[in-house]
């Protein structure tokens, strides 16, 4: 069986993944799983549980694995993948860099102006103000990615990008770039 294709969405909550992965997807000619990692969060049970904030951070820690586990598990039965993600902890990209050897990953960077993501977080009203911003500094700093997009003025740019970027892949990937670099640091 062959493997199907991982599309990674990577940016701070609010740049406008989710929205830019349903506007690829529509205009998709084949079938495609949308698995943003907030499904997961949102299919797990008991938000109310009282746990401490270790115990939390362990159960995101556990979700997110998952949500790992699931992607990679979904492409390497033939199903192509868009993911959207926060690679603001670098064990995340490192566990996918693991999990995902031998699969076709393109890794797209999706950002936006601070003001539009400080607007769009305040209008979301479900995180905390100025998670975004922190998170904006964080999920780009391993550097490297397939394709960049700027979703500031809409999703309509930013598609036609991604989907050039599907229609044609470079043949040198981010992934194994960085799974590369990684691989020559820990040796």
């Amino acid at each position: 069986m062959a493997s199907g294709r991982i599309v990674l969405l990577n940016g701070p909550s609010s740049a406008g993944k989710t929205t830019l992965t349903q506007a690829v997807a529509r205009r998709m000619p084949t079938p495609w799983l949308v698995m943003p990692v907030d499904l997961f969060h949102k299919i797990r049970t008991r938000p109310d549980a009282r746990l401490t904030d270790r115990q939390w951070d362990d159960v995101f820690h556990r979700t997110r694995a998952a949500y790992h586990r699931a992607v990679v598990g979904a492409a390497s039965c033939g199903c192509d993948v868009l993911a959207d993600h926060v690679l603001n902890e670098p064990w995340r990209l490192d566990d996918l860099l693991r999990l995902s050897v031998g699969l076709d990953v393109l890794l797209v960077h999706v950002t936006c102006s601070p003001k539009e993501l400080r607007r769009r977080e305040m209008s979301r009203g479900d995180r905390e103000p100025g998670t975004a911003a922190m998170q904006r500094r964080q999920v780009f700093q391993h550097g490297d990615c397939d394709l960049t997009v700027d979703t500031t003025y809409g999703p309509d740019e930013p598609t036609a990008a991604l989907l050039e970027l599907i229609r044609k892949p470079p043949k040198d990937r981010a992934f194994d770039r960085l799974r590369a670099s990684r691989a020559a640091a820990d040796a």
